[in-house]
């Protein structure tokens, strides 16, 4: 119906009896329909057919699977019906304003609106971009797998794809939740009375309310992933080999009873995070800070054996996981209240050696500092970070 419609008008032909005001918001109406189609027919159908139906093929076939779909894709069918009854509805008002036949009674353009976004839209969209992270760290867990790649690139070279790759199609529902404002706010603008721009106003304020609200919700569930990933990566050495002057005979280690310490950081937020350079013994080595909302871990890096090479200097958190890194705690956490930040100036750093230089002071509760660490910055503009 959508494709024959689209095949069969010409809308500049049908508007040109409108009176130019009357023009522009049909034109701002139709705009909203075809970016709709475009939306619908080039990228999630792209995505349903090609690539989830093709899955769903092969795993019936006992291939891929041990894939799981849903985290791959989320409630992608879910999406592909909302957004087929939302062009289905908006035709029916489009041609009803360019008096064209149609069967039956439908709802005006702001109750359509109104109901769309408010009832399916945005609960929609909100479900699959919650989903998103996951889906992408979920996508380059496998796509080391030779029968994973396979099936992406040759679902890739579908001309339906249009060159585009699985992770470009993934995006479009997020694009998509950030465009209504804008093509609403459109709509909005060119409306025939106040009432009517009002009533839009309030639209547009419902999905940027939606959005700000996935915002943090996003927020949060990728700062609840990020450190449930590092509570696994974390290591927590004993306090004999922590402190090399804490002689613990082997007899009596298993009077220290074990602490675990992998829960500590499990309802904390990470604030901040990035790889320095400690100075120790006259050494260099690479360290990596996690600030949290109360305390301070530093770690130092231990790659995986089987990626031996150098990590470079701004390798992202993600990516060290990614890798198998972890992440031995040296000293123990620091306390925000406990700790002392003081900055190398330029004269002393250049007589020590130490640019782009700093050291944290951990403090006891009598103002004892009973830890100090050195750290160089690559750059002045992350030691001011």
């Amino acid at each position: 119906m959508v494709l024959e419609f689209l095949r069969d008008c010409d809308s500049s032909q049908l508007m040109s009896d409108c009176d130019p005001q009357d023009y522009k918001r049909q034109e701002a109406i139709w705009e909203l329909f075809t970016s709709e189609c475009v939306y619908f027919l080039d990228q999630l159908m792209v995505l349903k057919e090609v690539f989830l139906a093709t899955l769903t093929n092969l795993q019936m076939r006992d291939y891929l699977s041990d894939v799981d779909t849903w985290r791959m894709f989320a409630n992608l069918n879910e999406l592909c019906l909302v957004s087929f009854g939302f062009l289905i509805s908006l035709l029916h008002v489009i041609k009803e304003s360019w008096k064209i036949p149609v069967a039956g009674a439908g709802p005006t353009l702001l109750e359509l609106l109104h109901k769309a976004i408010q009832e399916s839209i945005c609960h929609c969209l909100q479900k699959y971009c919650l989903n998103y992270s996951t889906a992408l760290f979920y996508l380059d867990s496998l796509k080391h797998r030779e029968d994973f790649g396979s099936y992406v690139k040759w679902c890739e070279r579908n001309q339906e794809c249009r060159r585009l790759q699985l992770r470009d199609l993934l995006v479009a529902p997020l694009q998509r939740l950030t465009r209504y404002p804008l093509l609403l706010r459109n709509v909005g603008k060119r409306s025939r009375t106040e009432e009517e721009e009002s009533a839009l106003q309030s639209v547009v304020e419902q999905v940027d309310t939606s959005i700000c609200d996935l915002e943090g919700k996003v927020k949060w569930l990728d700062n609840y992933q990020k450190v449930k990933l590092l509570r696994d990566a974390l290591v927590w050495l004993p306090v004999w080999e922590r402190d090399k002057r804490a002689f613990i005979p082997e007899n009596l280690k298993h009077l220290l009873k074990a602490v675990t310490l992998e829960n500590l950081i499990a309802h904390r937020c990470l604030l901040h995070e990035g790889k320095l350079v400690l100075t120790e013994n006259a050494k260099l080595h690479d360290v990596y800070l996690f600030l949290f909302d109360d305390f301070l871990l530093i770690t130092k890096i231990k790659r995986n054996k089987k990626n031996p090479l150098r990590l470079p200097q701004n390798q992202e958190l993600d990516q060290l996981l990614k890798e198998g890194c972890t992440f031995t705690v040296l000293d123990q956490p620091i306390s925000l209240d406990r700790l002392q930040l003081r900055s190398v100036d330029q004269l002393n750093a250049a007589a020590s050696g130490l640019s782009q230089s700093f050291i944290i002071m951990h403090q006891n509760r009598y103002q004892q500092c009973i830890a100090a660490f050195i750290l160089q910055a690559p750059s002045e503009a992350v030691k001011v970070q």
